[in-house]
Parts: C-alpha cells; structure tokens; sequence
C-alpha cells in the first residue's frame, strides 16, 4: 500500500495547532420540523409525531450510521518515519461512530457551539466530529459539525458533510489525487526542467515573503481585535441571517461583487462596533483581513487543502458606508488583478517549501506569528443551491465557522444558502464578551448601506 502522507499545507495545520487555538472548520447547520409523515410505507421523514427530542435522537442516529460508510470519515493521521516530521493518512482500524457523533440537549445551539467550538478535535483518531443540539421547539434541532483544517478546507469539508445528508443532487466528494505521472526520457534530459521548476518555486517564496514585509506590522490594529494569551477564555459564537436580495441590490447599484458587499459590510460593522463599545473612533489604513481563496481545480481531489489568500486592508476609518465598499473594490481589484499565487495573503503557499521536520519544529512558532501576518480573517464558503435535509428536516440555516488563531479576537465566515447570507462569527469570549452587539451591527450596516442605495 502506498502511504498517503499529507501534503505540506495540510501538514503546517496539523503542527499549528494546539490545544487552546484548536485548527478545525465548523458549520453549525439549524433544521426545520419534519414535514407530515404521509403514513407507514411511505419512505418519508419523520411526522409531528417524532417532534422534538425523538428528531433529534434519530438525526444522530442517521449521522452515525451514515458516517461508516464514507472512507474520508474513517481515516486517522499518524506520524511516520520518512521523510522525518511527515504524517500521512491510515484507515482507523477501530473506528466507532459513538466517539464522532454525540446528542447534546440545549436550549440554544448557538450557545452550545461555543465551547464545543473551542474543545480541540482527538488527535489519535479520525479529526471530525458531528454534535446534534436538540432545541427546545418541537422537531427542531441543529448539527454542529467539526473537521480538522487539515482533512479538508471548506469545500473539501462541505462534500463530506454532503454525503451524511439525505440524498439530494449530487455533490462532487472527496477524490483521492491522482497518481503524478513519471518524465519519459532520460533524466538528464528532464533535469533542465526540474531546476527551472525549482528557481521558479523560489523566486515565488522570496516574492511572497517580500510582500509579506511590505504589508506591514498589525499598527494601529484596534485592540478589541486582540487577544491577549493569558486572559483569553472559551469561544463565543454568533450567527446571522440576513436577506440575499439585499445584497444584490446594493451590488447592482454601487458595483463589484456580492463577496466586495459583504466584506464591506464586515468592514462597516466592526466601525458601528467599536464605536457603540464607546472605543477611540477608527484612524489608519484599517486591520489587515485575510481572505481565503480556493485554487481547487474542477474535478481534481478534494481531500486537504488547495488554499492561497488575499491580504486586504478594511477601510475602517471611513465613516461613508459606500466609500468603504469603493475602498474594498479597489482593493479586491487590485488583489486579483495580482492573482492568488502573488502578495503577502499568499503565506499559505510558503508551506510547500518547508520541511516536514520545519513543519513540526516550527509549527507552534508560525502560530504565535499570526498577528505579524493578517488581524482578522474573512472567509466565504459556497453552498450549492438545492436543499439539504437529513431524516426528512430540512436545513434551514448554516453558519460557516472558523478556526480562531493565536492573538486574534474574531474570526468571520459567511456563507449563501437558499436565497439567505449566513455570517458565523468566531471569537474569544473573554476579549469579546458583546458578540452580539457585533452581529447587530452587521444588521444595521446592511439597513444603511440599502438605505443610501434608494
């Protein structure tokens, strides 16, 4: 059997993490009531009849028989001998659902999905997890699903969440990598090529570091977006749905896209925030966010990670809701007019250039180096268009979660789902105990900015 070991950047999210800055996504899914069961015999979901508890009961049983057939469910990492600091990928030869899936009662799944959020995955089994939070309406309840950065990015995680739904149109799922194909000919006829290869590879990480440097030291960052090591606490999280057409009208009329709107909007609600929390008014360029960016190919493997990013800088000094969308145009512009594999946000392709044995020396190294190379981070995560559903309940809500690294206060992923923008807010309670406040405010920026569009 050949080892599967991880690829660079999924390795650099294994070592980064520890146990109190956890490196897993989490989306936290809220269902509706089953519809009417129709009878016996029917192959429908669940009635009024299985309300409550019982709905959440059988989704938990739906996840953990469902889970043990979905191979990318059951694998764990484990170190290896060679190269030295590797880790790949083995089956888990004693895989049990019941330490995957866990029924939690609560009175509100987002309360839950704090501390769950904040409680790092077991590292010597397979790094997921799935919590079904039983709410207090009748058939209500929500799934808090947990996988490790380094089994999948968000779109890697989405298809495997797919496959634990009901059946649905399909969801491309995780493919394993293709075998790379070996150079015909001699080699030294193919060495030209390699080093031309290699001083290419260079010459990007020298560039990428250089840009990293020209980005600058998080100045003037405001402090709510801060964390201080030794008094962080737990996780607080947060989620909003706000309505879709809203933002398309606001794109329509001022221009760019709907990620520019919605990143302006995080930009104007960490202004409305701060100043409502009675902080010193917004002055400088504004913290640095980093944003995401898939470099996943069609059809290619969708296990680990295929990530760049873009640096960009959030306009919070301006006080004109629609100057700061111009200013996050411009600059979302200027960033894909340099592509992904270009300028500091790219940090996460210096990964490939690493060592194993740098990943795992210096992993807890990089990670207290996060705030020396973005502030916040702003994620979007695509949802397919059709409707998810899971025991006959329907998906009514996802909040798309991030993982929070060290030093920073507040990490922001949103998400699009049947005609609705979804924002999940991640943040370290003790540095920001007035989460909601935050969420009220990305409310109230979405009102103005219509407002000034009418």
């Amino acid at each position: 059997m050949v080892t599967e070991h991880l690829s660079p950047l999924d390795l650099a999210f294994w070592r980064i993490e520890s146990a109190a800055h956890p490196m897993h996504l989490g989306a936290l899914a809220v269902f509706e009531a089953a519809p009417q069961d129709p009878g016996p015999g029917s192959g429908h979901g669940p009635g009024p009849g299985n309300a409550g508890p019982d709905a959440a009961v059988r989704a938990a049983a739906l996840l953990t028989d469902r889970c043990t057939a979905v191979p990318g469910l059951r694998r764990r990492i484990h170190d290896v001998l060679l190269p030295i600091g590797a880790a790949a990928w083995s089956p888990d030869a004693d895989f049990d659902p019941a330490r995957h899936v866990f029924l939690v009662r609560t009175g509100d799944p987002q309360a839950a999905a704090g501390p769950l959020m904040a409680r790092p995955l077991d590292r010597s089994r397979p790094p997921w997890e799935a919590h079904v939070l039983a709410g207090p309406d009748p058939g209500s309840f929500a799934v808090l699903f947990k996988f490790h950065h380094a089994l999948a990015d968000g779109l890697g995680a989405l298809a495997l969440a797919a496959m634990l739904f009901d059946e649905g149109p399909p969801v491309r799922g995780p493919a394993r990598p293709a075998p790379v194909p070996q150079p015909g000919g001699s080699a030294l006829r193919s060495l030209p090529g390699v080093l031309a290869a290699r001083v290419q590879d260079v010459g990007q990480a020298l560039e990428i570091g250089a840009s990293v440097a020209r980005a600058g030291l998080p100045l003037g960052v405001p402090a709510a977006l801060t964390a201080v090591p030794a008094r962080t606490g737990t996780r607080a999280v947060a989620g909003l749905a706000l309505d879709l057409d809203d933002v398309n009208r606001i794109r329509k009329v001022a221009g760019g896209t709907v990620n520019d709107v919605l990143i302006a909007m995080v930009a104007g609600a960490l202004r409305r925030w701060l100043v409502g929390r009675g902080d010193p008014e917004p002055e400088g360029p504004g913290p640095r966010a980093l944003i995401p960016v898939s470099r996943r190919r069609p059809g290619g493997a969708q296990y680990g990670n295929r990530l760049s990013g873009y640096l960009l800088r959030l306009p919070l000094a301006e006080p004109d809701p629609l100057l700061r969308l111009h200013r996050v145009r411009i600059g979302m512009d200027r960033n894909k007019e340099a592509g992904p594999a270009r300028g500091a946000g790219a940090v996460a392709l210096l990964a490939d250039h690493v060592h194993p044995l740098g990943h795992r020396l210096g992993g807890p190294l990089v990670a207290q180096a996060a705030r020396l190379l973005f502030d916040i981070l702003v994620t979007s995560v695509p949802l397919p268009s059709f409707t998810f559903s899971l025991g006959g309940s329907r998906v009514r809500e996802v909040y798309p979660l991030a993982p929070l690294a060290r030093g920073h206060s507040l990490a922001v992923a949103v998400s699009t789902y049947k005609g609705t923008v979804h924002y999940g807010l991640v943040a370290d309670a003790a540095a920001v105990p007035d989460l909601a406040a935050l969420a009220e405010a990305l409310h109230a920026e979405l009102d103005e900015l219509v407002r000034e569009i009418s």
